[in-house]
């Protein structure tokens, strides 16, 4: 999965403490807490026709983030809301948009990692691209990362932070060996999420996710869970090993950058069919058409025009 420059990011406005800069000049000063040591949460948020899908479970999740790592001071949900639109505005944009959020404990006056040294308040910073969803529908390849998720005793995964390195050791491992994304484990070598997602297989018509104690909560993965407890499609919370998975009928990852997204192949073994399941396009199916009536909106089309 190698995304292509699109054009249309070629002139946009990023979104910094409110102000608009233009992405080649775009200023996050060194003594960031983000740039110092990662020191910051982030959402990835997804714009359908002027609408963002979630964006209060989103904003929730950021503040929970911000609140465990005990930053001093956090925005609110309006305030984020309304940064969110004036870049949206700026960059002209409806339909078909990624929006990163980051907001980070604020500039040091001077190098360090201790938390006294933030005294100018935090840094939000919003990213707004033109990018359809990253996966290729017709399904995906994996293979199993030795990277493993930590546990909570060592980082909370359920503390969405800036600190990736983790995530991206995996992504290195599957760009190795020519695939789209890697499987990781956690300590007990049950499934925990990709380096990008969260997993779930289907076995005998039952839908099966991991649990996220070495993985974060995930947005879209909720909304999966939502969606089959309201169209009674049987499901179920469980550790998961790499035998059931490999066994699996079918297999998909999910995610706000890609939505529902097949898996076909793992570690070199076909999964089901070798192509998207029934199941998986059952849910894709309720979900574009949640994400077509749903949303918090955002974008006023009159100012645009």
């Amino acid at each position: 999965m190698k995304q292509n420059f699109n054009l249309k990011n070629k002139d946009l406005l990023i979104n910094i403490n409110s102000e608009l800069y233009h992405r080649d000049v775009a200023g996050i000063s060194p003594f960031d807490s983000a740039v110092q040591g990662g020191d910051a949460v982030w959402e990835g948020l997804r714009l359908y026709e002027g609408r963002i899908f979630k964006l209060i479970p989103h904003l929730d999740r950021l503040r929970d983030s911000a609140k465990a790592m005990a930053f001093a001071e956090i925005p609110s949900h309006e305030e984020i809301i309304a940064e969110i639109s004036k870049t949206l505005a700026a960059n002209q944009m409806t339909d078909g948009v990624h929006i990163r959020l980051t907001l980070s404990r604020g500039v040091k006056y001077t190098s360090g990692m201790d938390t006294r040294l933030n005294t100018q308040g935090p840094t939000l910073i919003v990213l707004a691209e033109h990018k359809p969803p990253v996966y290729d529908k017709r399904g995906i390849r994996l293979i199993t990362s030795s990277v493993r998720r930590i546990p909570p005793d060592c980082v909370d995964q359920n503390i969405h932070s800036c600190n990736l390195i983790n995530s991206i050791l995996a992504k290195i491992q599957a760009n190795a060996a020519g695939v789209d994304d890697a499987l990781m484990l956690d300590y007990q070598g049950y499934v925990a999420e990709t380096n990008a997602t969260h997993v779930f297989i289907v076995k005998d018509g039952v839908v099966l996710t991991s649990d996220t104690g070495s993985c974060p909560e995930g947005i879209t993965r909720g909304t999966v869970l939502e969606i089959c407890q309201r169209e009674a499609i049987p499901h179920q919370v469980k550790n998961l090993s790499l035998t059931e998975v490999y066994r699996a009928d079918e297999m998909f990852c999910t995610g706000t950058m890609g939505e529902l997204a097949p898996v076909i192949e793992l570690d070199g073994r076909q999964i089901g069919s070798g192509g998207p399941g029934d199941m998986t396009g059952r849910l894709s199916a309720f979900f574009r058409e949640r994400t077509r009536k749903e949303g918090y909106q955002v974008v006023d089309f009159a100012s645009i025009g």
